[in-house]
């Protein structure tokens, strides 16, 4: 598994959504399942598209939440830290994991010689998925909980990841390598995990 050196795990329990003055509702689950696949290499790509000190995923407050967001669908980010707030515009629907893992091959990083295939891959993620008790699995959106139906277990098509200097497979702080993946473009990347959606969001005033 570290042969791949950056076989990253997100887990997210739940996301707090404001709009200030208002609430958030929606028509829950309008992302075709067979979007499914492809949804969440993208959303692996965006995560990576960040280096740390701007990355959704590190973000503590929910500030960063609206980072590289295009189009009708806005991504969410996983985290095991305190509660963050986030304002998203009115008609997008929400994609966020609750708990997923991604593997990519690295060849010449870190001594790793051999390319990862596809196979070695999937085995990898799948290994830090298939444990997990679903029935524990949990997401709400404004106090709601999105339901058991609309988390579903996704295995993504093979995808690319560009990762930047100081990007998520950072090493750590000096005196330790500057990168624990150099930049450049990975290939071939999978995900493996549980994924929700939620939207699109309308506003109603508040009684």
């Amino acid at each position: 598994m570290r042969r791949t050196k950056c076989l990253l795990a997100i887990v997210g329990i739940g996301f707090g959504l404001l709009m200030p003055g208002e609430m958030a509702s929606a028509d829950p689950g309008t992302v075709p399942p067979g979007q499914l696949p492809t949804l969440t290499g993208e959303w692996w790509q965006w995560a990576y598209s960040f280096p740390n000190s701007q990355n959704p995923l590190n973000d503590a407050t929910g500030d960063r939440c609206m980072f590289g967001q295009r189009g009708p669908i806005w991504f969410l980010a996983g985290n095991q830290s305190a509660p963050r707030t986030c304002s998203v515009p009115e008609g997008v629907t929400l994609f966020f994991p609750l708990i997923n893992a991604v593997n990519f091959s690295t060849p010449g990083e870190c001594g790793n010689t051999t390319p990862l295939n596809l196979k070695q891959l999937r085995a990898s993620v799948a290994a830090f998925i298939d444990p997990v008790p679903v029935q524990d699995l949990f997401a709400s959106v404004d106090g709601q909980p999105v339901k058991k139906n609309l988390i579903r277990r996704v295995q993504s098509e093979p995808f690319a990841v560009a990762l930047p200097a100081d990007n998520l497979c950072d090493f750590g702080p000096p005196p330790n390598p500057p990168s624990f993946v150099a930049p450049g473009i990975y290939a071939p990347a999978v995900d493996d995990g549980y994924y929700a959606s939620f939207g699109p969001l309308t506003r109603t005033t508040p009684n």
